[in-house]
């Protein structure tokens, strides 16, 4: 491995381990290299197969290379060793995977005195159990757990749900486009091209997974509600959002490379939808819904012009907020949802939060 970074200035400097280097880790790397980073430091790095971990320091920018020469296999255990020899006073174990396995274990860091930042939602977005094991083991660890990037990739819905919960405000309603793909694609859907072809160009574009019945079955926008939910003191589980799927179900079971042959047999019954709402002077949005009662639906909604969902362009995300003092008009977060470099710029900003907690 390449020579290490000077050590820690001072007690109160953060030491972080990064789980997952794909698009939104790289990013991350990118931007721990900036001056905006000031104060963090890299003690290790881990992708699926292989890790690094030095508690005097990793470069950001020579992880890929170091990790390509290393001959470590993954083990936790010598990643959380490393923040400890770090001798810092804010040890971080970052998580930018959407590994179900590294999500499991973010209750047990808490618990063990770590902080944990996550941009994986499999932890906060699944049982509600999980949900308040997370908060229990923060309490005993007496830590932070910062979870921005889980939601809208980094715009500020969460910080600011929590903070009108946190003033007594209480939450109405909520309607949001959480997913880019669906919200490029029913942003275009108008039909001048079949919905098959639209899909075909979304995936082609990287909007989607490779395999976009993901996208279009509707369980990552209900973990997103989900969190958001519980962020507004509603105790919901998995089982009390009605998910909508988009896929029909003689196409739900069958192989990816089938599906991808098959996806015209999506076009009917959504165009007639469509045509439907444009006779009644509405268009259609992938639609996630909250009451004030806490009832949840995730699916394809007709809304009329004047809904702010109904103005979006491209991949943008949208969270429209009804509360007890935003009642006449909701409180509207809008903005892009995904993105590598806007995911790993909300991980930072949780990390300079914790930082400046610590230090203060």
């Amino acid at each position: 491995m390449s020579a290490a970074p000077k050590l820690f200035a001072c007690p109160k400097d953060t030491a972080i381990v990064l789980l997952g280097t794909g698009v939104v880790g790289c990013a991350l790397l990118r931007l721990l290299a900036t001056p905006a980073a000031s104060g963090l430091y890299l003690v290790g790095a881990a992708n699926s197969r292989r890790q690094i971990a030095n508690a005097r320091g990793v470069v950001p920018t020579q992880v890929f290379a170091a990790l390509g020469a290393s001959t470590l296999p993954r083990d936790d255990a010598a990643l959380l060793a490393a923040l400890d020899a770090s001798g810092a006073s804010c040890r971080v174990v970052v998580d930018a995977t959407a590994s179900g396995e590294e999500a499991a274990q973010h209750a047990a860091w808490l618990a063990a005195g770590f902080h944990v930042v996550s941009a994986n939602k499999a932890a906060t977005g699944e049982k509600l159990s999980a949900w308040q094991d997370l908060h229990r083991a923060a309490a005993r660890g007496a830590v932070s757990y910062g979870d921005a990037a889980t939601v809208g990739a980094g715009l500020p819905v969460l910080s600011t749900l929590r903070r009108l919960h946190a003033c007594g405000d209480r939450l109405l309603a909520l309607d949001g486009v959480f997913s880019g793909s669906l919200s490029w694609l029913f942003n275009h859907f108008d039909g001048s091209r079949p919905f098959s072809a639209l899909l075909r160009d979304a995936r082609a574009f990287g909007y989607t997974e490779p395999d976009p019945r993901i996208d279009l079955g509707g369980a990552d926008v209900a973990r997103k509600l989900l969190i958001l939910a519980r962020s507004a003191g509603h105790a919901l589980d998995v089982a009390d959002v009605e998910i909508e799927s988009l896929v029909p179900p003689q196409l739900r079971d069958i192989d990816m490379a089938d599906f991808l042959n098959r996806m015209e047999e999506l076009d009917g019954e959504i165009e007639a939808r469509r045509a439907q709402a444009a006779r009644e002077g509405g268009v259609l949005r992938f639609l996630a819904r909250l009451d004030e009662r806490g009832r949840a639906h995730v699916g394809l909604t007709q809304v009329a012009p004047t809904h702010p969902a109904a103005r979006l362009a491209g991949t943008d995300n949208l969270f429209a907020l009804t509360t007890q003092r935003y009642q006449v008009q909701p409180l509207v977060i809008q903005g892009p949802g995904a993105g590598p470099e806007v995911t790993a710029q909300a991980l930072l900003g949780d990390l300079l939060t914790l930082r400046r907690n610590v230090a203060a």
